[in-house]
């Protein structure tokens, strides 16, 4: 598996239309697939995955609107039950094989250990994407969501205890079992373990909330310096595992803090906002942000760790009421080096 920043083919994503996820915030959200849209679709092409007809009008009629570039925009008529790409979508890995370098493991998606039952019905959203693509698939009988591993693209992955471990994945499987199992999938040498997620994260702690690579050898993490917040201590502990990890080849790692928001609520619940959610694609980044005092030095920080792209903040204060923001609704398809 690529790392996030090697050059892309693409990136995929997934038209939102799910009320029960946005009661009322729908129209905010779709705003930000736009913006996501024009960003992204100047560097690399924007597959997006559309219910019907009336919702393609929908993306072309806003697309032309904020005057986006459009020549590098798929629309393809998949129906979805919700955005969450990332995780029910394929996982792309490329491949010595020069007659198509290309293809992606398909996992099992269970509604993030059968929370949401409806859900579920996006498990086949990956297998009619291979038949537009027309990859090979490497089908694996495990669940496992993609946000819930980050690889540097040299060896290693990172993952969470909170989240492979629980029995609402994979019981039949021990730690060494699924350790296993990610590194012949995914071509990896190293799993890095870290502990728990941030609170409001339904998806049981998945990595893409609290620790990301910036290259092989950097990690970017989450840290609350609130020792009276809920997040503190789970969040101490992810960082001070990851000052005595070691990347593949046994070298120390460079760990970056990343700033914690304020809490964000939503009619009460708290919400998992994080800088974390970011998406690396072609030139661009693209960070989450919450109308917050720490937005510009979250931003600020990105930036330096990636010099050679433009960081772009997007506000998600209503995406994320849907319990995801920005790297949770992408997948980014890998450009193969031949």
């Amino acid at each position: 598996m690529p790392a996030e920043w090697a050059a892309h083919g693409g990136t995929w994503i997934s038209w939102p239309d799910n009320l029960e996820t946005w009661p009322t915030q729908i129209e905010s959200v779709r705003d930000v697939w736009i913006q996501m849209i024009a960003l992204l679709a100047p560097h690399e092409r924007v597959y997006v995955l559309v219910n019907d007809e009336r919702s393609e009008r929908q993306v072309r009629a806003r697309l032309k609107i904020a005057r986006a570039a459009t020549d590098n925009v798929t629309l393809l008529k998949i129906p979805t039950i919700d955005v969450w790409m990332r995780d029910y979508g394929p996982t792309f890995v490329t491949r010595s094989a020069p007659e198509n370098p290309l293809a992606f493991n398909d996992w099992i998606f269970n509604g993030w250990g059968r929370k949401y039952p409806s859900y579920e019905l996006d498990e086949r959203v990956a297998r009619e994407l291979a038949l537009f693509l027309k990859v090979p698939v490497f089908k694996y009988e495990i669940v496992l969501e993609g946000g819930s591993i980050e690889v540097n693209g040299a060896g290693t992955c990172l993952t969470t205890e909170q989240c492979l471990l629980n029995p609402n994945r994979n019981p039949q499987l021990t730690r060494a079992e699924i350790d296993l199992f990610l590194k012949d999938s995914l071509g990896v040498r190293h799993v890095i373990w870290l502990g728990e997620g941030i609170v409001g994260d339904d998806t049981d702690g998945h990595i893409d909330d609290i620790a990301r690579f910036i290259d092989s050898r950097i990690v970017a993490c989450v840290v609350e310096t609130n020792s009276r917040d809920q997040n503190y201590r789970f969040l101490q502990e992810n960082y001070e595992r990851l000052q005595n990890a070691v990347d593949q080849n046994g070298a120390k790692l460079s760990v970056v803090k990343l700033p914690c928001p304020e809490p964000v609520y939503d009619r009460g619940t708290r919400l998992p906002a994080s800088y974390a959610n970011f998406y690396i694609a072609n030139e661009v980044v693209l960070v989450p942000i919450f109308d917050d005092a720490r937005d510009v030095e979250a931003l600020g920080v990105l930036q330096e760790l990636f010099p050679n792209r433009n960081v772009h903040g997007l506000r998600c204060n209503e995406v994320v009421a849907g319990l995801g923001a920005i790297h949770c609704v992408t997948q980014q398809q890998p450009q193969p080096s031949l």
